[in-house]
């Protein structure tokens, strides 16, 4: 069984509050984006888990795809498959690449063995594997709140838009990212943001990230100021970084960066 699962785009993130537990309340429109791995899945004699395209740092034992096997194994004792993930949204970007490999590794394992597990069930299991891991199970526009499992239904329409995502190859981890935030409660909600006229989102969607990460990283706010030079309607980098992408009306100019750059361009 074949399947591609794709990436996500923030718009707006307000980092809120530290938890009790160590992670934080935030508040994010998580937007799905069609910039997509692909993950076949095969009934198999024992298990089999290989990868190619991008690479993936770390040792492929711990990948999250296998921990979201091992996780439905636990409880309805799968058989042996060979999973083969093929990456090509780039690792520490923010675009949720591995949360959403992992939750189509439940999705694919739930139709290919006839499970009948139900969405709300699929989205637990994927919360133990990562807080935005959820969102990827239905895949649809949300308002995500408390660690970004928690959503609420958004109304936000983006079709007849266009985005461009740029990767410049800067891996942000989400510790570094989160290490140099102050949480702060928002002035106004992400919800309450999101029904403006988009070209008031350029002064109040923002990403709590930016504010410390493009000092460290000018080449983040460059990219930003590029993006609307070139008519984006609003640019912001994407979850914790390092992409940054921009949204224009109707088709996206072509746009010239350098080549070591991974650059997604499609509509939304």
């Amino acid at each position: 069984m074949l399947d591609f699962p794709n990436a996500k785009i923030n718009l707006g993130l307000q980092i809120i509050e530290k938890r009790p537990d160590g992670f934080h309340n935030l508040a994010s429109c998580f937007y799905p984006v069609q910039w997509c791995d692909a993950l076949e899945i095969l009934p198999a004699t024992e298990n089999n888990f290989t990868m190619s395209g991008l690479p993936v740092p770390g040792n492929p034992e711990t990948n999250l795809c296998l921990k979201a096997y091992q996780l439905l194994h636990k409880e309805h004792n799968l058989p042996p498959v060979h999973m083969h993930l093929h990456k090509v949204i780039p690792m520490g970007a923010g675009l949720g690449g591995g949360s959403s490999d992992a939750a189509f590794v439940l999705r694919t394992l739930n139709k290919l063995f006839d499970l009948n597990l139900p969405v709300e069930a699929l989205q637990n299991y994927a919360r133990q594997l990562g807080s935005d891991c959820a969102f990827f199970v239905e895949n649809k526009p949300v308002i995500a709140i408390e660690r970004g499992d928690v959503f609420i239904p958004a109304t936000i329409d983006l079709s007849g838009y266009s985005c461009v995502i740029v990767y410049p190859g800067i891996h942000i981890t989400t510790a570094e990212a989160y290490g140099g935030v102050t949480p702060e409660k928002p002035d106004s909600s992400i919800e309450m943001i999101l029904q403006q006229d988009m070209k008031l989102w350029r002064e109040l969607l923002v990403n709590d990230f930016e504010k410390s990460l493009f000092p460290k990283y000018p080449e983040l706010a460059n990219l930003k100021a590029n993006l609307y030079e070139a008519g984006a309607l609003y640019a912001s980098m994407t979850g914790s970084g390092s992409a940054v992408y921009g949204i224009f009306k109707g088709d996206a100019p072509e746009l010239i960066f350098p080549k070591h750059y991974l650059i997604w361009k499609g509509l939304l």
